[in-house]
C-alpha cells in the first residue's frame, strides 16, 4: 500500500485527501483528540477560525467540518489528518468506568485527557495483540478475560486479598516484582511521561475495556514504595469494583485490599515487635516491599499500639525521612516494578512479524511520535552521530 492511499474499512478508497476525510469523518475521534490535547471547543474553534458551537456540532455528529477545515483541525490538535476517519477500533471510556483517587480535585478536563490515554493504550495494545499473544487475562470477576476461573471474590477487600493470593499461588510471603506479576495474568500495566497526564491526576485503573488497564503515574515512581502500593490499590479496583463512583469508601476499601495483599495479616503479625522499632521495620520494608509509613499503619490495623504510640512514630518518622533506609528509592532500580508488557509485545513483533513504529503509526493514524510516547521509547535510545 502507497503512503497516500487508504486502506480502512468503512472509508473510501484512494488518495488521503481532505475531501476523502470529510467523507469518512467520526465525530468522536475529534472529541478524542481535543480531550487529548486537553483544548476546549472554544480553543478549537479560535484555532481554526469557527464558533464554538460549530465545534460542538461537529463533536455530536450533527454537521461536518469543511474540507478545508480539516488540515488546520488536525494541525491545531496535532495530529494527521486520518486520525478523524471512521472504522478504527476505538475503546471508549467514561468516568464511571475508571477509577480516579483524586476524582473531587480532578477537573473535568484532566479526567477527560487520562480517559482518552487509557482508550489509545487499550488502541496500541490490540493492534500489537493482532501480531503478539498476550498473557490471557486471569483475573476473578473480569468477565471479558479469556479465562474464567468459576470464583468469584468475596467483596470484602482483606478477603479479597486473600483469596487473590491464593488464587494466583503466591503464598503467604513477600510479593516479589508486583508489576510483572500483575501483567503476567493479562493486566495491562503503563506508567505515562510526565507531560501525559495532567499533574493532578492520580493513578488511575479501568475494567471497562476488552483489557483491565492500570495507570501508575509518575508522580509515585520517585519512591518503589509507594509505587507498589498505588499498583496493589488498582489492583484492589479491578477486583473489587466493577462501577467507579468517586465515593471515599471505594478508595479505602482499595487501600484495605493493597495492604492486605502485600502483607498479609497472618505472615506480618508475629514479626511485629511489642513496641514500635524502626532498625526492625526498615529491614521488613526492604523484604516486603512496602514502606515504613504502611508498616506502622499495619501496627494501627492490628491494634498493636495506641494511637498516641502511632502518633508519634509518625512524627519521629517525618524527622528521618532524608536518611538512608528512609529516604525514597525510585522505580528506575527496581526493574521488576517497571511495566513492559507492551514495549516486549512490539518488540516480538519488530523480530517476528517486521512491524515498525511507522507502520504502527499509519495503522492507528497517529504520528510516529505518539507512538514511541506511548512505547516508551520516546527519549530511551541515544542520539549518534557520525563523528
Amino acid at each position: 500500500m502507497k503512503d497516500n492511499q487508504l486502506s480502512l474499512p468503512g472509508v473510501p478508497q484512494g488518495p488521503i485527501t481532505p475531501k476523502a476525510v470529510w467523507e469518512g469523518f467520526d465525530p468522536a475521534r475529534l472529541t478524542q483528540a481535543r480531550y487529548l490535547a486537553g483544548m476546549t471547543k472554544k480553543d478549537i474553534a479560535a484555532g481554526i477560525g469557527v464558533s464554538p458551537a460549530a465545534v460542538g456540532q461537529y463533536e455530536t455528529g450533527s454537521t461536518r467540518p469543511r474540507p478545508d477545515l480539516i488540515p488546520r483541525l488536525a494541525e491545531v490538535l496535532d495530529v494527521p489528518i486520518t486520525f478523524f476517519l471512521a472504522g478504527r477500533p476505538h475503546g471508549k471510556l467514561d468516568s464511571s468506568m475508571a477509577h480516579f483517587r483524586t476524582l473531587r480535585s480532578t477537573s473535568g478536563t484532566q479526567r477527560n485527557k487520562a480517559l482518552s490515554f487509557a482508550e489509545q493504550v487499550w488502541e496500541l495494545t490490540y493492534a500489537l495483540e493482532k501480531r503478539v499473544q498476550l498473557p490471557p487475562v486471569n483475573l476473578p470477576g473480569f468477565a471479558g478475560g479469556e479465562i474464567h476461573p468459576g470464583i468469584e471474590l468475596s467483596r470484602d477487600p482483606v478477603e479479597a486479598a486473600r483469596q487473590l493470593r491464593e488464587y494466583w499461588n503466591l503464598g503467604e510471603g513477600p510479593v516479589r516484582h508486583l508489576v510483572r506479576q500483575i501483567e503476567a495474568h493479562g493486566i495491562v500495566v503503563v506508567t505515562p511521561g510526565p507531560d501525559e497526564t495532567a499533574t493532578k491526576t492520580d493513578a488511575f485503573s479501568s475494567s471497562g475495556l476488552p483489557r483491565p488497564l492500570a495507570v501508575l503515574t509518575p508522580n509515585r515512581s520517585d519512591d518503589v514504595y509507594r509505587h507498589r502500593f498505588s499498583a496493589a490499590h488498582e489492583l484492589g479496583h479491578l477486583v473489587l469494583h466493577a462501577v467507579a463512583t468517586g465515593e471515599a469508601q471505594q478508595e479505602r476499601e482499595a487501600d484495605m485490599f493493597a495492604a492486605e495483599f502485600l502483607t498479609p495479616r497472618t505472615s506480618l503479625h508475629p514479626l511485629l515487635s511489642p513496641r514500635i522499632d524502626f532498625s526492625q521495620l526498615v529491614a521488613l520494608q526492604r523484604t516486603w516491599g512496602v514502606s515504613v509509613h504502611s508498616l506502622i499503619y499495619r501496627y494501627r490495623e492490628f491494634g498493636l499500639v495506641s494511637d498516641a504510640t502511632i502518633s508519634r512514630a509518625y512524627q519521629r518518622l517525618n524527622t528521618l525521612k532524608h536518611l538512608p533506609g528512609f529516604s525514597p528509592e525510585p522505580v528506575n532500580g527496581y526493574p521488576g516494578e517497571q511495566p513492559t508488557i507492551i514495549w516486549k509485545a512490539f518488540e516480538l513483533a519488530e523480530k517476528h512479524a517486521d512491524l515498525t513504529v511507522n507502520r504502527l503509526a499509519a495503522e492507528l493514524a497517529w504520528k510516529p511520535n505518539r507512538v514511541r510516547q506511548l512505547l516508551g521509547i520516546d527519549d530511551t535510545r541515544p542520539v549518534l552521530r557520525i563523528v
